[in-house]
Formats: structure tokens, C-alpha cells, sequence
């Protein structure tokens, strides 16, 4: 066989740059799962580097990189090296690509702590309509009835609701200084400090900006309010995977993040390339909370209905290999609520959600957020 007959690394790599993860659509060869090919002889050879949570994807991988590449001109064999599953594979850094893998995207020490802030824990989904906000918001005012001094950011640039679930929409914060030095005074209310871009338009005036406009605001949310001495600040992310969870995993360091979905596919789906984003970030996933687990009915509260399906938020965290860290039922208590501006944390302290609320919050300080 002569060496034009010869197939090359390149179409090795090509090949194996059509297999894809089956959460985020992403190539293995981009996302960096995809390690060290080469040729030897009539063999390719590779290294598959799997984070946790996409283990299970290890056999379909496998029998998809040998159809791919044996077969190709000169080559009759394929090895497969398995890396067994640490924190550096959950970085992703995409192959040739600097600045968007470990390096790029990892908490290194450039971080910038909140002066004040012990921690800083943010509320992410991969969708809308999952109740991000109202875990968020609800979470907060938990960790405050709980004795911690908490902050809530609502980061969500582009439906910023906060405001209106903890009745203060019709509140300005306090702006002093000019420029650089301008300092915000976030709003007190529910026995927490927040801030918000609800606070700073009007009701019905949309946020019409591109990425680094939305990255300047989120890091004066974060530096340039006066957040006094906070034991944690809850970050309310928006939906999806892109400026503001880069923005502010590369400005601050967290100690982690928690994904919220409900219990059917679709939402599974989205959630997640959300926790997967995360863990190639090198930001911690501390679990995850399913939300509208199921419907109790107001004239039948020992019943539950699951209307969005079930299992699913377990299902997603034995993936990745992290807590399921509540599973929230269904209330017309919680929504009335939110709507009023009352979390049902604070306004039903009785109902089931509350007192799920009541322990997750339990969870999270007990293992992240004890007082110094």
C-alpha cells in the first residue's frame, strides 16, 4: 500500500468529529472527550475522556468511532483508551481551540471574590417556564429565615422577575458616585438584599443588548452594588447556556451551581447541556432540583398528580453523577404568590413547597454556607 493510500490523521480526526454527544449535540473532538489520536500501522488509536455524567454514552461512542474509522484506507484495527472520570475531563477543552477549554473557561485564581461575599451560589436551567426565578427567589428568602445574611442577583438581564416575586417592582435602589465609582444600594425586602434590572427600566421596556453590554452589567451587579457582609449571594441566572453563565463563571468564584428542570424529556434535555456547560467551565454542580414534581390539589392536599411525568430530575442527576437535591411539588399556593409578590416560603410556611423550600435551603448551608 503506498502512502497516498495511506489514510491520514486528519481524516481520522474528521471522522471522529462526526460523533457527537447525545446531551448537547456537541462533537466529542470539540468538547475535548476526544484525546490524543493517532495511527500506528494498520490501527487508529484514541483516548476517550468521558466526565461522569456522559458514561453511559461510553458503548454507543465506541461502536460509532470503529464503524467511523475502520474501514478508511489502511486502517483494520481500533484501540480505545478509557480515562476513568476525574475533574479535569469536565473541563471539555476543545482541541486546538485556546481560550475555550480549561483555560478559558475554568474558575482559575483571576476569579474575583465579592468583597463582603463568603459565597456565591447561582440558579441555572437549560429552559424557560421550569420556575428557575421561583426556586431562586424562594431559596433566598429561605436561607435568610434560616439565619444567613443573603443576597439575591437576578442576573435574568432579559426577564428580570425578581422584582415582582418579592413585591418591590415598584422600588428604585439608591445610586450614588458617578462612572467607575457609581455604587448601588440593593433593595432590602423578604429579610434579603437584591438587585435587579427590574429595578432599573420600566415595566414594559425591553433589554435590547448584544454579549459584552450584558457582560458589563452583570459585573456591576456583582462589584459594584454594596452588598455589605452577605454569607452567600443567589444568582438568578436566565434560561440557556451563553453570555451571562460565561459572564459570570470567568468574573467570580462560585461555590456552585444548581440545575433546576422539571420531570419530562424535553426539559432533561436542556437541563442537560446546562449542567454539561457548567462542568466544562470547571464550576461545581451541587445538584439537582426538580421542580413541579407533582400537582397537590387545593381541595385534596393528600393527593399528587404528576402532570409533567416523573423521575426525571433523578434520572438527570445519577447522569452526572450529583444529589438530587429536592424534588418541589406543584402549588396554585406558590404561583398566587409569586403573582402577589409573597414567596410561599415566607407567606405558607405550612404548605408542602415551603417546607421543601425550608429543606433544601437546610441542605445547602449545612454542606456550602456555614456563618464564620
Amino acid at each position: 500500500m503506498t502512502a497516498q493510500d495511506q489514510a491520514s490523521l486528519d481524516q481520522v480526526l474528521a471522522a471522529l468529529g462526526a460523533i457527537s454527544d447525545s446531551g448537547s449535540g456537541r462533537s466529542l473532538v470539540e468538547l475535548g472527550w476526544i484525546q490524543e489520536p493517532r495511527l500506528q500501522g494498520d490501527r487508529a488509536l484514541f483516548r476517550l475522556a468521558l466526565p461522569g455524567f456522559a458514561q453511559s454514552q461510553r458503548d454507543r461512542i465506541a461502536a460509532e468511532a470503529r464503524s467511523a474509522l475502520v474501514g478508511l484506507p489502511g486502517i483494520n484495527d481500533l484501540q480505545i483508551e478509557v480515562a476513568q472520570p476525574n475533574a479535569s475531563h469536565h473541563q471539555g477543552a476543545p482541541i486546538g481551540a485556546g481560550g475555550h477549554g480549561a483555560g478559558g473557561h475554568g474558575q482559575g485564581p483571576e476569579r474575583q471574590p465579592i468583597p463582603g461575599v463568603r459565597q456565591v451560589i447561582a440558579v441555572s436551567s437549560g429552559k424557560g417556564g421550569v420556575g428557575k426565578s421561583t426556586v431562586a427567589v424562594n431559596l433566598a428568602c429561605a436561607l435568610a429565615a434560616a439565619g444567613l445574611r443573603v443576597g439575591l442577583l437576578d442576573a435574568d438581564i432579559y426577564g428580570p422577575n425578581a422584582p415582582t416575586m418579592l413585591g418591590v417592582a415598584d422600588r428604585s435602589p439608591e445610586v450614588s458616585g458617578e462612572g467607575a465609582a457609581q455604587v448601588l444600594r440593593p433593595i432590602e425586602t423578604c429579610g434579603i438584599a437584591m438587585v435587579s434590572m427590574g429595578l432599573l427600566i420600566a415595566e414594559n421596556q425591553p433589554v435590547i443588548w448584544r454579549g459584552p453590554m450584558l457582560n458589563g452589567i452583570i459585573r456591576q451587579f456583582l462589584y459594584q452594588v454594596d452588598w455589605g457582609e452577605r454569607d452567600v449571594v443567589v444568582v438568578d441566572l436566565p434560561p440557556g447556556t451563553g453570555d451571562a453563565q460565561l459572564s459570570l463563571a470567568q468574573a467570580v468564584p462560585m461555590a456552585g451551581v444548581l440545575i433546576v428542570t422539571t420531570p419530562q424529556q424535553v426539559s432533561l434535555q436542556d437541563a442537560r447541556r446546562g449542567l454539561a456547560m457548567f462542568l466544562q467551565m470547571g464550576v461545581p454542580v451541587l445538584g439537582v432540583v426538580e421542580n413541579m414534581s407533582g400537582f397537590i390539589p387545593p381541595d385534596a392536599p393528600e393527593k399528587r398528580y404528576a402532570i409533567f411525568g416523573s423521575g426525571g430530575g433523578a434520572l438527570l442527576a445519577a447522569e452526572a453523577g450529583v444529589p438530587l437535591l429536592a424534588e418541589l411539588p406543584l402549588e396554585m399556593l406558590v404561583r398566587e404568590g409569586g403573582d402577589r409578590g409573597q414567596p410561599v416560603v415566607l407567606a405558607q410556611p405550612a404548605t408542602a413547597t415551603a417546607r421543601a423550600f425550608m429543606a433544601l435551603a437546610e441542605r445547602i448551608r449545612s454542606s456550602y454556607l456555614q456563618p464564620a
